[in-house]
């Protein structure tokens, strides 16, 4: 793995096919897309295809704080793999695999320059956690 390189993981109790269904679809997407109890994302469009555009509005619950997380596919294998490019350049990959009756999800993305890697991962591993406990939740 490149320096610039982070990486987090987690094993979520259901099958492919529902995990994939639980992360693409907007409207899931605003249930589980946060890294603590005191963010959300009031807002989410994703066109899941090469090329399509996703844009995710995070927003600290007490309005403090808000960005948009967004940017274009580069690759799509259903079930299998997600690849993207943020709109400042970074690339983000995301493998799908079953495990049983179970999915792995590995995700890889380049480090930004305005935080620490072990605060980057943190909060793309709690963000990745908090989707799993939304899946659990969604059996």
């Amino acid at each position: 793995m490149k320096d610039n390189r982070i990486q987090v993981e987690t094993l979520v109790p259901l099958p492919i096919e529902k995990v994939w269904n639980l992360w693409t679809t907007p409207e899931h997407i605003k249930k589980w897309n946060n890294a603590s109890p005191d963010w959300h994302t009031p807002f989410a469009e994703n066109e899941l295809r090469e090329n399509g555009k996703f844009k995710y509005r995070m927003e600290a619950k007490d309005g403090s704080a808000k960005f948009d997380f967004e940017g274009n596919y580069t690759e799509i294998k259903e079930h299998r793999m997600i690849k993207y490019r943020l709109t400042d350049g970074r690339e983000v990959e995301i493998i799908f695999k079953p495990v049983d009756n179970a999915t792995f999800i590995e995700e890889t993305f380049d480090a930004e320059a305005g935080n620490s890697v072990a605060k980057q991962k943190e909060g793309w591993q709690a963000i990745l956690e908090n989707f799993r406990e939304y899946a659990e939740r969604n059996i």
